[in-house]
This record gives C-alpha cells, structure tokens and sequence, in this order.
C-alpha cells in the first residue's frame, strides 16, 4: 500500500483534482437524504471531497476522519475544526451518531477482510436507525475501461477485490443495512496513459505487482511499445452503493449525546 503520508501533498493532483472531487461529491449527495443532521466522511484524505459535501448541503454538520496524519492536516485546513485522525476499525464515536456515514476510495485498500469488515461494522454502529452509509465499490475494474493499457496488464497478478459490491452487500447485512441505490461518477482526469502508467507500475500503484517484482520490466517494454505514449485512454467509472440502517428493535441503544459531543471528540482528536 502507499504511504498516504507522503502522497498527501501530491495527492490531489495526481487524482483529478477539483473536477474529480466535484463529480463524486454529486453522486454521493445523490444517495444521501437532503435534510438536516451529521455525516461522517470516514478516510476522508485530503478533505476536497468532504468539503464539497459541506458545503453543497449546509443543513447537515459534515465531519471527517483519516488514518494519516498528514492528510488529516491538510483536510482540516479545507474544514477547521471538523477532521480528526482516527483508525475507521475503531471509530471513536457513540453509537448511533451520524445520519449519514460515507467511504470513498477506502475499501479497496484493505488487502485483509477482517478490516473490511471491522470498517462496514463501524459505519453501521456509528449510524442511525434510518441513516444512510455510502461506499464505492469495484474501484479496480472500474479502471478496466477496454483499452489497449489494459490488455498489456491483463496476465499481471491480481488480488481479490475486498471492494466487490457482492461481498460488501452481504457484511452490511450482518449489521442491518439494506440495499438503498447505486449511483456512478467519472474519474475526471484519471485516464491512464502509457507513460503513465509504467510511472504507476514503478512507484507500487499496482498493490499485488511491487516495483522490485521482476514482471514489472517486461509489462513496462509492452506499454512503451504502445502509441500515443502520453495520451490519456478513457477515465475510469466509479460505482457507488448506498446501505439503510434499519429501525432499531426495543432495547437496542438510542441516540447520542448530540452534536456538542461530536464536535468535543473532534477537538480531543486531531493532531498538533
């Protein structure tokens, strides 16, 4: 996996930037009711898209929480006050306190289930009878979109995808969420080239290729074998899927202690 502490000053940039963020705050806003509350944009990053979610719906108090440190500074200079370093297995919020709790581009990123699952589990928890969760799935084979980048990287080795919609479908159930909708975005700006992507192949972006494996040389001859080295091929579509919490049955807990205490644990939380 990427160190996202050093990535965090390029991050942006190197992903689409503004117009990318743009695109997944629409959707995501799509599947998440339009009325007052909280919402919890768990691994948040960077903040660009959590910011767009503030600010495109200023009825509902917006939050973010990220694992990295440095992402988390950057985030909290997009929204003071609001972002804090957490472990998304271990979120540190009672339960049933957000309306609506999102995930984009994380899941992915769990090469163990255990965590996956942990995280699906915390969403949940921390969710309200009623609220929404919102997650990206497929985020790999979203950027299969058929060109000929792709079929030079077709033998290369492949983990499963922790992501899959299926498998998230089923540990959200575990935890009484139901299917709500789906919804997809353009990856603006994120149509790999083939220079660009022996750049990715050496820096690790191909989680089970590592830049030392000795496949990486022969899938870069290929792609620079390709035409139009730096033209960008087509920009991947990210799917989304939204999950409902169900009613809470009696003697299940209820409630938190509102948002005074939401905004105290934030503070608690951040990093100097």
């Amino acid at each position: 996996m990427l160190d996202y502490d050093k990535e965090a000053g390029a991050y942006d940039a190197s992903r689409g930037g503004e117009p990318r963020a743009e695109a997944a705050a629409h959707a995501v806003l799509g599947l998440i009711p339009d009325r007052p509350g909280r919402l919890l944009d768990v691994a948040c990053g960077t903040g660009i898209v959590t910011r767009r979610l503030a600010a495109s719906r200023p009825g509902m108090w917006v939050a973010g929480a990220d694992l990295s440190p440095n992402m988390v500074r950057t985030a909290a200079a997009r929204l003071p006050g609001a972002v804090l370093l957490a472990d998304t297995r271990r979120l540190p919020f009672a339960d049933a306190t957000f309306d609506a709790v999102t995930s984009i581009w994380l899941l992915h990123l769990l090469s163990d289930p255990a965590d996956v699952r942990a995280v699906v589990a915390e969403c949940a928890r921390v969710l309200r009878p009623g609220g929404v969760y919102v997650t990206t799935v497929d985020k790999a084979a979203a950027h299969d979109v058929g060109s000929d980048i792709d079929t030079v990287l077709a033998p290369r080795p492949r983990r499963p995808a922790r992501d899959a919609a299926d498998v998230l479908t089923a540990h959200a159930a575990e935890h009484g969420l139901q299917p709500a909708g789906q919804a997809a975005f353009a990856g603006l700006g994120q149509g790999r080239s083939p220079r660009s992507t022996i750049a990715d192949l050496r820096r690790g972006w191909f989680t089970a290729l590592p830049p030392d494996d000795p496949r990486v040389d022969g899938f870069a001859e290929r792609l620079a074998a390709l035409p139009d080295q730096d033209r960008r091929r087509p920009d991947p579509r990210f799917g989304l899927r939204s999950y409902r919490k169900q009613p809470a049955t009696r003697g299940q807990a209820a409630g938190t202690d509102g948002q005074q205490q939401v905004r105290g644990q934030l503070s608690g939380g951040r990093p100097g």
